[in-house]
């Protein structure tokens, strides 16, 4: 039997297999047999990744990358055409667009790249089409824009998450807080420091010994699921941030655009007529959590026309440094910084002082 026969297998015994506790250690060992399958299906050679096409291998270029994913004629490559106006062939039949195609826009002073992605179909991540290319693609990205048919948004809203999901790409989720340790020898030591968790100790002692791991301390400090432990043995998940755009708005009433703009991490389009894409860039710029820093040199003004763009989490003094030229580093002596990160103005720093957006920074160097 072959691996996407075995596949279908345990999709179905999942399927037919109602949850409860009497069955979740049956469950747990269920989803970790096939996310080992998938590991097969997708990197058979163990070789790191879905492969990489002719057309695929693009430079990651700017302060982040964010990736057009969705299906056939969902109208895409418009919208990365009237966004970075960066030529992509557009037609109205499906699978025009062949090969990752950039394009950039600046914005807020940051330099992004946009990859219009080949689209989606059922099974891509089991090889169908082009699918475990796109999807490495994906993986890649730090924001990812599912793009929507507003007439038909949720059979295919699903159906993507489904697919990315199963190369392992996690949508608007954090990294489970577990701690995880194998050891040599001692057993397994499970604790759970939260009140409430639907995982009990014979579900996480079914899922580990399907990975042959029987001697490892495990501390859960979130509630947490048996695909939050599968996420964490199998160590190659990537936590995106994803925007569902949903393209041709100029075909629904005012009623209908109403009822999209509360629905969660969604934005409401026309790619075509250019529509509402203040929001869109706007919405971007909030999931990518960039940080620009001003740079000052001594004795003159700050340069606000081309910041140096961090990110959220990577925004000390060293990072900023970093950014510019490694060997800034090497003269340190410590920073001046203007702005919110700092009680008094200029506040004389360390390297390893948080910034935060807008803040402006000199450096002084050792003399000697």
């Amino acid at each position: 039997m072959g691996v996407l026969e075995r596949i279908a297998d345990i999709e179905a015994e999942m399927e037919k297999t109602q949850k409860n506790k009497a069955t979740a250690r049956h469950l747990g060992l269920l989803k970790a047999q096939l996310a080992k399958l998938r590991r097969e299906l997708i990197d058979p050679k163990g070789s790191g990744g879905g492969g990489k096409g002719e057309g695929f291998d693009v430079a990651k270029t700017g302060d982040a990358r964010i990736g057009f994913v969705g299906f056939p004629s969902v109208g895409k490559s418009t919208l990365l055409t009237n966004l970075a106006g960066v030529y992509s062939e557009v037609a109205a039949y499906e699978f025009t667009t062949l090969t990752t195609v950039p394009g950039v826009i600046r914005y807020k002073g940051a330099k992004i790249q946009l990859l219009d992605l080949p689209g989606i179909i059922e099974g891509a991540k089991d090889g169908k089409g082009r699918g475990k290319q796109v999807i490495a693609v994906a993986r890649t990205c730090n924001l990812i824009f599912i793009v929507l048919d507003v007439l038909k948004p949720l059979g295919h809203k699903r159906l993507i998450e489904y697919e990315l999901e199963g190369f392992g790409i996690r949508l608007n989720k954090e990294p489970p807080n577990i701690y995880f340790k194998r050891k040599d020898k001692g057993g397994l030591n499970y604790q759970a420091l939260v009140q409430q968790t639907s995982l009990d100790l014979e579900t996480v002692k079914a899922i580990l010994g399907e990975y042959k791991i029987h001697n490892a301390d495990i501390i859960l400090r979130c509630d947490a699921t048996e695909d939050d432990i599968i996420d964490l043995i199998e160590g190659n998940r990537v936590y995106v941030p994803a925007i569902y755009i949903l393209n041709k708005i100029d075909q629904i009433s005012v009623e209908e655009l109403d009822i999209i703009y509360k629905v969660p991490h969604c934005v409401p389009i026309s790619a075509h007529h250019k529509w509402n894409f203040d929001d869109l860039l706007e919405k971007m710029w909030v999931y990518l959590k960039l940080v620009r820093i001003y740079t000052k040199p001594k004795g003159q003004l700050p340069d606000y026309s081309a910041p140096v763009v961090l990110t959220q989490g990577r925004s000390s003094v060293e990072d900023f440094c970093n950014k510019i030229h490694r060997a800034i580093l090497q003269d340190f002596k410590y920073a001046l910084v203007w702005g919110a990160s700092v009680k008094h103005l200029p506040q004389k720093v360390g390297k390893e002082h948080a910034l935060l957006d807008e803040d402006v920074v000199q450096i002084v160097k050792k003399t000697g």
